[in-house]
């Protein structure tokens, strides 16, 4: 199926079945990542958490996997997405997101902090954070003039209490902890 030269496409990426393996396509290419670790998934469901306490009533946020269809060769699947309930469908969110978070792997880096980044600014994505479990750190980019500039930033035991998208307090320390 994928022997052809030709860039990949969402229908390409909707055919195949690995209930191991997470598929993002970036300008048809297929990106591959395995199975997140308990520190990975721990962090991520107290993000979602964290973001869902006061996300607005047009809004939803979810974990990971949901496809963010950002063109028909672009699909990525944040870690946690918030995007408006009117742009989900009933297999994606087809539509731009209002905030996308990307909790650091050693295996994703380069992915979640250049390509990802890069892409969702170009889709006019008007937040990504990034959340680095190893640090552990949280940083909050905000779109300005098409380039993602950083809005806030928190290390270890730092609270951020965030009013852009909306309020949010995060404190990447909880975030890790394994109480």
């Amino acid at each position: 199926m994928f022997g052809h030269r030709e860039p990949l496409t969402r229908r390409d990426l909707e055919s195949i079945a690995d209930e191991d393996h997470r598929y993002e396509l970036v300008d048809g290419v297929l990106l591959m990542s395995p199975s997140p670790r308990p520190l990975h998934q721990r962090v991520v469901a107290r993000v979602l958490a964290a973001v869902s306490v006061h996300c607005p009533r047009d809004c939803e946020a979810l974990p990971a996997p949901v496809d963010v269809v950002l063109a028909d060769d672009t699909v990525l699947i944040p870690d946690v997405v918030v995007g408006r309930r009117s742009d989900y469908t009933e297999r994606a969110l087809a539509g731009t997101p209002v905030l996308a978070v990307e909790v650091i792997s050693p295996s994703s880096r380069l992915i979640d902090t250049e390509l990802k980044r890069a892409r969702l600014a170009e889709a006019g994505c008007p937040n990504y954070w990034l959340v680095d479990p190893y640090v552990p750190s949280v940083l909050c980019l905000g779109l300005r003039d098409g380039a993602y500039v950083t809005l806030d930033e928190a290390r270890r035991d730092q609270t951020l209490a965030l009013t852009v998208p909306y309020a949010v307090t995060l404190n990447p320390a909880d975030l890790v902890s394994d109480y």
